[in-house]
């Protein structure tokens, strides 16, 4: 057995003292042999590098890592316990073992929906957590080469933005299909069939047993579970993606384009799928109600599923539709994609109440409490048609701030709020902004303004791309660098790099510019941890990654042309 996978004491006594860039590459490692034994049908080796992978030190601290670091972190399960500190971490790594290990019943909450409905959320503890998400590193390398081309939920290097440019390439052209149906899965997370589960996921059936048999406890009461797969484990995305897979090529094998008077005829049947929401265009609105939807209900009643009729409507492009906060619509012909009404309401209650529930704070917090709120949403719409609705926004926030501003002095005159709260900044004369006053002199604290964001075009990515597979490797780090550069966080950490740089590249000497481009890469260097550095393009051909296992291949988290 690989040594990696013995016992932590090997590696780290400690959780500060474990190496993470070596973790990553070892558990990535193993799962691009995963992925190539799977595509030669190898399915003994394929079971036998699951089993090392669940099993290893590397994948179990990874584990732990996964869930101390992320929005569940400081929700508990039955047990209430939580993993804060770095010992019960780093204690943590050794409960996740196979032998003898047994769920707890999961805690039943329930949280509201847009409809005013609530939405039941079963959560595990942080031992099943991290279990869950140390088992899902073993299934997700194989469920990837197996997904929908066009499905973009809960995969790695796929999002909404992948999805809304894919419905842009379907439906923007004149010939484009102009019948679309809206679906959606009724409580596709609770219903899921656990016998289909039990046959059809390729992993450790006893695990996944205990799991979905485990129970939910509410109002301090057991309750069995017959059905579906928890909302709040961190493996059910993977089994929810796994269990819709197959759709579009089954819509598309039983539904051809045929052949008349020697012509070839298309049916103009497309798919994209986030999660469990999915959308299916159509040359008419017969095929799709006829032919299409009779083919999906068989499909999900063979995985207990059924899809939520008062959801499931088909919607000529004209009238236009809303998916994943977007409104998808034709305008005389043009198709355009803009921020759904509802979106925008639903920024700007956010906004609103935030304003309204800190009456009395000093306006820098203020600043600091509404800028992420705004900052996320303004991200979330800039690779669509946002200029006009970016304007709108920014002039509903102000109202807002207008009116907390004179709230606070009501005696003082209109001039005297807006010399006080409202400053001349940059291309703006009304900048609402408060002064600050450092080391480095004095400066302002400004509100993000979503008319500040340059509306950009998105890159979709590509259909068969793997991340798991080593032939795609370069094309996700050129993906994650452009993704790094049009992030704040992202372009900061860049420019550190180039200037500790002394803007050049370290391979060969010279000068890094915009003419020049560069990208990023992680060098490892023997004895010390791997670090980022920025390399002209050709030069990045210069660093060749080892290929054995006992000297993991470095990550490579970046490649970009600077702007």
């Amino acid at each position: 057995m690989n040594e990696k996978s013995c016992a932590s004491s090997g590696y780290a006594q400690s959780w500060e003292a474990i190496d993470w860039p070596t973790a990553r590459a070892y558990v990535k490692k193993l799962q691009m042999r995963i992925v190539k034994a799977q595509k030669e049908g190898r399915y003994s080796k394929v079971k036998s590098l699951q089993w090392l992978l669940t099993h290893s030190f590397y994948a179990k601290a990874l584990a732990v890592k996964r869930v101390t670091e992320n929005a569940g972190k400081n929700t508990s399960g039955v047990d209430h316990e939580l993993w804060l500190t770095s010992q019960a971490k780093f204690k943590a790594i050794s409960k996740l073992d196979r032998r003898g290990y047994a769920p707890q019943p999961l805690r039943r909450i329930y949280i509201p929906k847009k409809n005013g409905k609530l939405r039941p959320i079963s959560i595990p503890t942080m031992t099943d957590r991290a279990m869950q998400t140390l088992y899902k590193f073993s299934v997700e390398p194989i469920a990837e080469p197996y997904a929908d081309p066009n499905s973009y939920g809960f995969r790695i290097g796929r999002s909404t933005h992948d999805a809304i440019e894919q419905c842009f390439t379907i439906l923007n052209k004149g010939k484009s299909p102009e019948w679309v149906l809206e679906g959606d899965i009724k409580g596709c997370f609770d219903h899921i069939s656990h016998e289909w589960l039990l046959e059809n996921i390729p992993m450790d059936t006893q695990m996944l047993m205990k799991w979905l048999k485990c129970g939910f406890i509410e109002t301090q009461k057991l309750f069995p579970t017959n059905e579906g797969t928890p909302q709040g484990g961190t493996i059910s995305p993977t089994f929810m993606n796994m269990t819709l897979d197959g759709l579009e090529r089954l819509i598309h094998t039983r539904i051809p384009d045929r052949h008349i008077n020697g012509k070839k005829h298309f049916h103009k049947i497309n798919f994209v799928r986030y999660a469990d929401d999915f959308i299916i265009t159509g040359e008419s609105q017969e095929l799709l109600k006829e032919k299409v939807l009779p083919i999906i209900r068989e499909f999900l009643a063979e995985r207990g599923l059924q899809l939520s009729e008062e959801k499931t409507v088909i919607t000529h492009i004209n009238d236009g539709f809303d998916f994943l906060g977007k409104n998808i619509r034709k305008y005389n012909g043009k198709l355009l994609i803009k921020p759904a009404k509802s979106s925008v309401k639903s920024l700007l209650d956010k906004v609103r109440g935030i304003i309204k529930g800190n009456k009395t704070v000093k306006q820098e917090l203020l600043i600091h409490k509404l800028n992420p709120v705004i900052r996320g949403w303004v991200n979330n719409q800039r690779f669509v048609v946002s200029s006009e609705i970016f304007g709108r926004v920014d002039y509903e926030i102000y109202k807002c701030l207008w009116q907390w501003a004179r709230r606070r002095h009501k005696r003082k005159g209109h001039k005297w709020v807006a010399k006080k709260y409202f400053h001349h900044i940059d291309n703006r004369q009304w900048t609402f902004a408060a002064k600050t006053k450092s080391s480095k002199g004095d400066g302002f604290v400004k509100l993000e303004y979503a008319t500040n964001t340059k509306i950009l075009r998105f890159q979709k990515i590509v259909a068969e791309a793997n991340p798991f597979d080593e032939r795609w490797t370069t094309y996700f780090e050129e993906r994650e660098g452009e993704k790094m550069l049009h992030s704040v966080k992202g372009r900061d950490a860049l420019l550190v790099i180039w200037r500790k740089q002394k803007r050049c590249c370290p391979l060969c000497g010279e000068k890094i510019t915009s003419e020049t481009g560069f990208k990023t890469r992680l060098q490892s260097v023997a004895g010390k941890p791997s670090v980022k550095i920025m390399v002209h393009p050709d030069c990045s051909k210069q660093l060749h990654c080892p290929q054995t296992d006992s000297e993991p291949v470095p990550l490579q988290t970046g490649g970009l042309r600077e702007a």
